[in-house]
């Protein structure tokens, strides 16, 4: 920049009433690895769709960040949804694939009705040594989970489960795959989500299980692992493996239905995706900001140009405003309220800017934001996926409307 000191980027710091000096620490140590570790991989993985190395993996988990959620007697951290997201945030300003990667320890395959396994493997996934996969969704269920259709019949005591899933990301590395299926029909009156359960599927990282095949789906972004759709045909799962619950939750037990567990970590999972497209979103502005001091048009850098300078401020302050509200909402999870519409609210606000200022920045780039030359095309891409993964924003909006108007 002629004549003129470069301002460099200058990360989010916590503010009050959110700080404490633990969560500082945790998030300097989680930033540093982002920018060291993980962005040099994603800038070299990435453009070939090349899965995270199991080393990177291994780093995270020496680090205890699988557990973070998980409670300190049971080898975690002992920690709530704010540090969950806050971490995740961090990695996914450098690779949306490595923040997600977190999700899939947590508790995660730990709802067994075995109290004494249940702990045993919860010890696991805080060591990171029991990584899974989430297989929800189907073919013709995605937004609609209450129409799988996916069939557990049980046979003694053994399920036998037969179906196809879509989007299970991870499968083929994971130590398990969680299943959401149908043991039985509704019943006159009861809702469609009604017999519907979550089942632990065992195997080996690197393979798939007996009656298990998979395809992988190829996308235009999110790499970093891949992502598969299933068939199960007649995959027996003993008793012991139907799940009380997902997403690690507590508080479900054998007879609350594991649907509703569903629905509860879904709440987390949205919260955690915002953090995510925060995390995004945030690296295209500090991107732009250099990038705008660094290109000279007409004599000057084009971060001269009052049009530009604006389009940049107008990001930066969406970035913040949705950091501020996922802040706000995994603070109301800590505290144990449900904060349904809350969390929908901050996942549809802040992926729909994520996709906002990642298109925003590739315009600043002009044409080499349009290369894999330039980072900024990456954001774009995993940018446009959280607006769909966890819940589309459409239903988001309904989630929230639904709240607040009668249902049709």
């Amino acid at each position: 920049m002629t004549g003129t000191a470069r301002i460099q980027p200058q990360p989010p710091e916590l503010a009050s009433p959110w700080r404490t000096e633990a969560r500082a620490a945790l998030q300097a140590e989680a930033r540093d690895f982002a920018r060291d570790t993980v962005l040099p991989l994603a800038d070299a993985l990435d453009r070939h769709k090349a899965e995270m190395p199991r080393a990177l993996i291994a780093a995270m988990a020496e680090k205890g960040w699988f557990g973070i959620t998980i409670p300190r007697e049971h080898g975690g951290m002992g920690l709530g949804v704010f540090e969950y997201c806050l971490v995740s945030e961090e990695l996914a300003r450098s690779w949306l694939s490595v923040g997600s990667i977190l999700a899939r320890g947590q508790g995660l395959g730990t709802q067994t009705l075995d109290p004494d396994r249940r702990a045993a493997l919860m010890r696991r996934s805080a060591r990171g040594e029991w990584i899974g996969s989430i297989s929800l969704s189907e073919p013709e269920a995605g937004s609609d989970l209450a129409g799988v259709s996916t069939r557990a019949v049980r046979e003694g005591d053994t399920w036998v489960l037969t179906g196809r899933k879509r989007w299970a990301g991870f499968a083929k590395g994971a130590h398990f795959i969680e299943v959401l299926a149908r043991t039985r029909d509704p019943e006159p009156g009861e809702s469609r989500s009604a017999g519907l359960e979550p089942f632990l599927v065992l195997k080996e990282p690197g393979t798939f299980p007996e009656g298990v095949s998979g395809r992988v789906i190829d996308k235009i972004g999110y790499h970093g692992f891949e992502t598969f759709e299933l068939d199960l045909d007649g995959v027996r799962v003993p008793e012991s493996d139907r799940l009380t619950g997902l997403y690690g939750d507590q508080g479900a037990d054998a007879d609350s239905g594991g649907f509703a567990s569903v629905q509860r970590g879904l709440n987390i999972a949205r919260v955690h995706t915002a953090a995510r497209a925060v995390g995004v979103a945030r690296a295209a502005v500090e991107d732009c900001q250099l990038y705008l001091q660094e290109r000279v048009q007409f004599g000057h850098p084009i971060g001269d140009f009052q049009a530009l300078r604006f389009a940049l401020a107008d990001m930066a302050a969406e970035v913040a405003q949705a950091r501020a509200f996922w802040q706000q909402v995994a603070h109301l999870l800590d505290q144990g309220e449900a904060a349904e519409s809350e969390s929908a609210m901050v996942k549809l606000l802040a992926t729909e800017m994520a996709v906002k200022v990642t298109n925003q920045a590739m315009q600043l780039h002009g044409g080499n934001g349009y290369t894999t030359e330039r980072r900024v095309e990456r954001y774009w891409r995993d940018a446009r996926l959280t607006t769909i993964f966890e819940g589309t924003s459409e239903i988001q909006r309904r989630i929230v409307s639904d709240r607040m108007l009668p249902r049709p």
